[in-house]
């Protein structure tokens, strides 16, 4: 206890912003349970919990705690103490770095009197640094779920089987290279998930889990699978794609009940004919049908190399020394050349929305599309990979160029890209080779000029504008230095617009930079052109004004009179020693600094419209967007025929990666609570080439069968981003200044039909339902309506993902035939109802939605849940909570 004590006095060196965090520690207590893992300071609160409160923490039987806690390893220590405890979860992946990644828990072992959990049923250490399992796990007598995915176990214990009552078993993401033959003592083992690992065989006691529905093995490095899986009589789903299959038994055509057999991405060039009629059987990218090449042929010719087709949902894939080509479904490619891995290596891939807090765009830039990340981070591969990744095409390819850009550890550099545009789907592609992996995207800059300087000096120019040249004369530098240079051209018709002055006339914007921080020995000479309708005849040298602004554009410094200018016919030539932006001026304002500040913060900015359309075969279904001025009409004719709804907003003005909020408000608010809801607006971040678009549902609480509800929905500045400069982030505060637009919204009134029905709903009567468990979220029977709703005319794949047979689907339909929303009731809630014990089927509902292409779903299942555990993190603040009602609040209605 005086160790306990010495801890709690070191607190705030542990955590950050919770001062006095532990006063609250009582109020974590809901009755049972305890789930600390929603703290930054859970453990904290647990010793606290622990030392004033110990009669009652040592009859908790739910646990959740972040293994990312710096006080971990002794809060394992007291844990114990708690005998009556059956569900004990201490997952990593509570904290993030910067770029959204989940960070794994420090828990690298066990105390060894964790084995005396008599009544543990349920353990989860995943996302942890995990090398070797725990043996006290295997004196865990009534141990019916184990979970340790993502952490770093080479092998699993010979006496693994030991676990009888084990029906849950996940490892995914570890480096298995072998199981043990114990494992097919695990007679009652009903799941089994062994995907993305190092397997290279499988023993033959596989085949004695008579009781699994669901073997995974995918993601592994198998040549072939042991004939024993054919005894696996309940398997339903066996997943065994992205391995090095040559070869798969004909006997595994036999199992009576099996749903899905997936073989993608192996190295079959051949596959028994039983197998290959199967309708549920996915083959695509093997060689089926390409002979062995010979041994004796010569190794210098040409290879084909393996197609790789990754499904929606997959996340990774395995690179051999022989290379490959792969396709992601979203279009992006990469060709690993023989021999760029000398081991088998797993690549591992997400697609992120681009987040300005770390994807700093410079000034100028457009996104063109989401953040790619690849993984392992830091692999050097022997050979370059290429990668193609699909791209918005910019609207200014003249003073723009498309780059791929990738941040190398510290800051984000550009590829040498080369950019190629589909002639059949005019898609445009930017392809870039690395030789290691980290995140990329697709960026439009200013077109770059560069060159490097030596001593001897030479010669820049524009490709953009050829009249602009900087000269480096001998001597300028002693060592070498790169000197890039970009243009921006500015029309005088802009700046007649901005500055409402027909008198102002600019050259093209000029940007240097080098690479060193040193100033040049000697002058460097800059030629510019004059501004448009000027020249060395008609020039009045006292309205011509050389400009020169700060890295940020913020401040711009009239430096005319601190240069030599010289004037030709059509150009002004001036020196200069250090680099920034240049920009020359003809005008008789005087303030002409504050001028070109004005108009250079309008150069950035675009003019959008806000739309808020209602689907018309369901209002409750709202569609929000911000679309650049000149997309609108194409926008709204591509929408019409399935929504309607007001006029666009009236124009406004954004920044590149500008944060915006949309509320509902007078009487409509969003039907379900969403991550992306701050303070009860969505929000937004505005990309001018991507889709700032959003579906949602909406609701009302007026009656609406006696009248419509007339709404609206404003639209609202949010954070200012740094980029700003600092006249616009002065003009933005306040109330007033915020808002941005407004559009009405109608909830037509609700009419009662003819063949109204005050019983259930299409004729069926569900009873009451939770999917899932306390732990990890509630699906309730209003989710499963909602869902319903969405699922349409792909509930009959999103059934055989699930589980059910075609023989079950075929007889709902039958059943139900003529009648779409029966069909897909019927045969969501009767999954339901089978499943309505199993704790992991939730993540089974979200992993068939993603199989069947329907990711929407999957995301608004997993936004339900996420929001179940925040409101009950909530709820289980509040002190002398009843356990019904924390039930009740972590179930959500939509």
């Amino acid at each position: 206890m005086q160790k306990m004590a010495e801890l709690l006095g070191l607190r705030d060196e542990c955590r950050e912003g919770t001062l006095g965090a532990p006063a609250l520690a009582g109020s974590c207590l809901a009755d049972n349970r305890l789930n600390l893992d929603v703290y930054p300071d859970g453990c904290c609160r647990f010793l606290q919990l622990f030392k004033e409160q110990q009669g009652e923490v040592v009859q908790v039987e739910f646990l959740r705690l972040s293994s990312n806690d710096c006080l971990l390893d002794t809060t394992l220590d007291s844990l114990p103490h708690l005998k009556h405890l059956k569900s004990l979860v201490l997952k990593g992946g509570h904290a993030r770095d910067e770029f959204g990644s989940y960070q794994h828990g420090s828990l690298t072992s066990l105390p060894p009197d964790f084995g005396n959990f008599r009544c543990l049923t349920h353990l989860d250490l995943s996302f942890n640094r995990l090398c070797t399992l725990p043996s006290c796990i295997l004196h865990l007598p009534s141990l019916r779920v184990l979970l340790v995915s993502h952490n770093s176990l080479v092998t699993l214990p010979k006496d693994f089987g030991c676990l009888s009552k084990l029906t849950f078993f996940s490892a995914m993401k570890n480096q298995l290279k072998d199981l043990p033959q114990s494992i097919g003592e695990l007679s009652t083992l009903q799941n089994l998930d062994l995907s993305e690992n190092a397997l290279e065989l499988l023993p033959e006691e596989l085949g004695k889990l008579h009781d699994c529905t669901e073997l995974d093995l995918s993601g592994n490095r198998l040549s072939s699978i042991p004939d024993s899986l054919a005894n696996l009589k309940s398997l339903r789903r066996l997943h065994l794609h992205s391995n090095l299959l040559v070869t798969v038994p004909a006997s595994l055509a036999s199992l009576p009940n099996l749903s899905r057999l997936d073989l993608q991405n192996n190295c079959l060039r051949a596959i028994p004919a039983e197998i290959q009629t199967l309708p549920f059987v996915h083959i695509r990218g093997n060689p089926l049908g390409e002979t062995e090449p010979s041994p004796q042929a010569d190794k210098s010719s040409p290879r084909r190399l393996k197609r790789l087709f990754l499904a929606s949902g997959e996340g990774s894939f395995t690179v051999t020394s022989e290379g490959c080509r792969v396709v992601l479904t979203c279009g992006t490619r990469f060709y690993f050349p023989p021999g760029a891995a000398s081991d088998p290596l797993r690549i591992c891939f997400r697609s992120l929305t681009p987040d300005p807090r770390w994807v700093k765009l410079r000034h100028h830039d457009v996104l063109l599309s989401r953040v790619l990340e690849l993984q392992p981070h830091g692999v050097q591969f022997l050979q370059e990979v290429q990668i193609w990744m699909p791209y918005i095409s910019p609207q200014t390819p003249h003073q723009h160029e498309v780059v791929v850009r990738t941040f190398s550890g510290q800051s984000w550099n550009d590829l040498k890209t080369r950019v190629k545009r589909k002639r059949k789907s005019k898609k445009c592609v930017a392809h870039c080779c690395v030789l290691h992996f980290s995140w990329f995207l697709v960026v439009s800059r200013l077109v770059q000029n560069e060159c490097k300087v030596p001593a001897e000096g030479t010669l820049l120019f524009s490709s953009v504008d050829p009249n602009i040249k900087v000269i480096f004369p001998p001597g300028v530098t002693q060592e070498p230095r790169s000197v890039k240079l970009q243009v921006l051209p500015v029309s005088a018709e802009e700046i007649q617009e901005i500055t409402a002055s027909a008198g102002c006339r600019a050259s093209p914007l000029l940007y240097l930079s080098q690479d060193s921080t040193v100033d040049f020995l000697k002058p460097v000479r800059i030629q510019l052109p004059l501004p448009p309708g000027v020249t060395g005849l008609n020039l009045d040298r006292s309205r011509l004004h050389i400009l020169h602004g700060d890295l940020e554009g913020q401040t711009w410094n009239d430096i005319t009179s601190e240069v030599v200018l010289e004037f030709t016919h059509l150009y002004a030539v001036f020196e200069v020693t250090h680099f920034s932006w240049y920009w020359l001026w003809y005008t008789t304002k005087t303030y002409i600094g504050g001028i070109a500040k004005k108009v250079y913060e309008r150069l950035r900015l675009y003019q959008v419209n806000f739309i808020a359309l209602q689907r018309k075969k369901d209002p409750e279904q709202v569609l929000l967007q911000c679309v650049p001025k000149h997309k609108v009409d194409p926008v709204l004719k591509k929408l019409q025929d399935r929504y309607r709804g007001p006029e666009p907003s009236d124009m406004v003005e954004m920044f590149e990666g500008e944060q915006f909020f949309a509320a509902f408000e007078r009487g409509i608010s969003i039907d379900m609570d969403r991550p992306d809801c701050v303070d009860g607006r969505l929000s937004f971040i505005f990309y001018s080439h991507l889709k700032n678009m959003k579906e949602i549902y909406v609701t009302s609480p007026v009656d609406r069968k006696g009248q419509a509800v007339k709404g609206q929905v404003s639209f609202y500045r949010g954070a200012v981003p740094d980029t700003v400069p600092e006249d616009a982030s002065r003009r933005r505060k306040g109330p007033d200044s915020l808002w941005l637009a407004t559009l009405p919204i109608k909830l037509p009134q609700l009419k009662p039909r003819r063949d109204e029905n005050p019983g259930p709903l299409y004729g069926f009567s569900f009873p009451p339902l939770n999917l899932g468990n306390a732990e990890t979220g509630y699906l309730t029977q209003a989710n499963l309506l909602s869902i319903a709703r969405r699922m349409g005319a792909d509930w009959q794949s999103i059934g055989l993902s699930l589980g059910l047979t075609y023989q079950q689907i075929e007889r709902i339909g039958y059943n139900n035939r003529e009648d779409l929303n029966k069909q897909i009731l019927d045969m969501l809630f009767s999954w339901a109802q089978q499943n309505s014990e199993d704790p992991d089927c939730v993540s089974k509902l979200i992993a068939a939605m993603k199989e069947s292409g329907r990711q929407d779903i999957a995301d608004e299942v997993e936004a339900i849940i996420e929001l179940g555990r925040q409101k009950y993190s909530e709820s289980i603040r509040r002190v002398g909570l009843e356990q019904e009602s924390s039930t009740e609040d972590s179930a959500i209605a939509m």
